[in-house]
């Protein structure tokens, strides 16, 4: 026996009763819901000040100090034919040790002498008709005082440079000597200077070279390592990556700490 057949009416009301059905379902649980559930408030979040920029570490922060366009020449510029270079054998040459503040290698006016008037060509860096070269840019233009660290040329003082290899009193009566012990000598010493660090030290195959020496004055390290003036074998070839130290880490030589000694 087949089932009666709705009629049209029928059908719609049926609809209709359904759909009121789940109409009232949907609001009940909109109204009871908040009773028949327990909801868990945020917790509430202490309110936040303004917070002080903490002081920056000194050494990381000189390496920001120095741009491009703070520069006479810029970082990727060309050295002119014939320009007297800037190598490691030089660079060591004017150094009584590792480490040691540089000797004037050219001579001094008497006002340049008296008046401190380093800064005019070495805060920048720029080409030099008067020497023919390139001049290196101070990573510290702030110490003024040039020469109570960087001893003149031997017409200007009347010290003449070291021979090479020399150690101990020959380094030293550069700079130090007795005033009570007319002519002018030195105290004997025995100092001997520690070994010049290599530089090219890494991790491991491909990783960025480490720091081979202190930084203590010489954290600004384009200063020394960009532009026409830097010294040719430690002259990097991307000075635009000024955040140096976010790849170059202190080596152990220069106070690191040794590979494989962390925890």
């Amino acid at each position: 026996m087949s089932p009666p057949e709705l009629r049209p009416g029928a059908t719609l009301l049926r609809l209709l009763a359904i759909g009121g059905g789940v109409v009232l379902m949907w609001g009940g649980l909109v109204l009871l819901g908040p009773f028949l559930f327990e909801r868990e408030e945020p917790a509430a979040h202490p309110p936040v000040g303004a917070l002080d920029p903490p002081d920056p570490i000194a050494h990381e922060a000189d390496v920001f100090r120095l741009r491009e366009g703070d520069l006479a020449v810029g970082f990727h510029a060309s050295r002119r034919p014939g320009v007297h270079p800037r190598n490691l054998e030089t660079y060591r040459r004017l150094r009584a040790y590792p480490g040691a503040p540089p000797r004037v290698p050219h001579g001094l006016t008497t006002e340049e002498f008296r008046e401190n008037r380093c800064n005019q060509c070495h805060g920048r860096g720029g080409y030099s008709p008067r020497f023919g070269a390139y001049t290196p840019v101070t990573p510290h233009p702030e110490w003024s005082d040039c020469l109570q660290c960087h001893a003149a040329d031997a017409g200007t003082v009347g010290a003449s440079f070291p021979e090479p290899g020399a150690t101990g009193e020959a380094l030293c009566t550069q700079c130090h000597v007795d005033p009570d012990a007319p002519p002018a000598q030195l105290v004997s010493v025995e100092w001997t200077p520690r070994e010049w660090p290599e530089s090219g030290s890494r991790a491991m195959e491909g990783a960025p070279p480490t720091i081979p020496h202190e930084v203590e004055l010489r954290g600004n390290c384009v200063a020394c390592h960009a532009g026409p003036g830097a010294v040719r074998e430690i002259r990097t070839t991307h000075p635009e990556r000024t955040d140096c130290r976010q790849c170059h880490v202190m080596g152990a030589e220069a106070g690191g700490a040794p590979w494989g000694a962390g925890p």
